[in-house]
C-alpha cells in the first residue's frame, strides 16, 4: 500500500463523492464557489466525530460570513452519512468514501488502523485554485479543526 502524504501549498486532489443524499459532489466545481475546508472524520455518530461535526455546524455563520464551504468526508456510506446528517441538522454535505480512495489519496489512512478506527482526523483548507491553505490534525481537540481551518480560510 502506498501511503500519499500531502499538505500545505501542495494541490489537492480532486474527486467526486456522493453526498449524505447520494447527490454526486465535485471538489472542482465545489471550489467554483469558493475556499472551501475538507475534514476527514473517523466514523459518523461516534462521540468524537459528533463533536467535532457539530462545532463545524455551530460556527456557520462565520464561515458563510467568510465565503467558506465545510465539507465532512468519512468512509462510511451513504444511509449512516444521512443518519448523522439528519440527526444533528448538518447545514453542509457529509460524503461517503467507502473505498477509502479519496482517504488515500489525501494520505488520512492509518497504516495501522487503531482497532476499528482506520482514519485519521485531519482538516484541509483548500483555496479556489485548489492549493492547500493549511492541514489541522488533531486527534484530541474537536474544536480546533474548525476554529483554525475558519482562521486561514477568512484570510484566502
Amino acid at each position: 500500500m502506498i501511503v500519499v502524504s500531502i499538505g500545505k501549498g501542495d494541490i489537492a486532489p480532486d474527486f467526486e463523492l456522493p453526498d449524505q443524499d447520494g447527490t454526486p459532489r465535485r471538489l472542482s466545481e465545489l471550489l467554483q464557489d469558493g475556499p472551501v475546508v475538507l475534514f476527514f472524520y473517523p466514523g459518523a455518530l461516534t462521540r468524537a466525530c459528533t463533536a467535532e461535526a457539530c462545532n463545524f455546524r455551530d460556527l456557520a455563520a462565520e464561515f458563510r460570513a467568510a465565503g467558506v464551504q465545510r465539507i465532512g468526508i468519512s468512509k462510511d456510506p451513504v444511509g449512516k452519512q444521512k443518519e448523522f446528517a439528519d440527526k444533528f441538522s448538518f447545514d453542509y454535505p457529509l460524503l461517503s468514501d467507502p473505498g477509502m480512495t479519496t482517504i488515500e489519496a489525501y494520505g488520512v489512512k492509518r497504516r495501522i488502523p487503531l482497532g476499528p478506527i482506520a482514519t485519521k482526523r485531519l482538516t484541509f483548507v483548500i483555496g479556489p485554485d485548489r492549493r492547500i491553505l493549511d492541514v489541522i490534525h488533531s486527534e484530541l481537540d474537536m474544536n480546533q479543526h474548525a476554529a483554525r481551518a475558519l482562521e486561514v480560510a477568512s484570510g484566502a
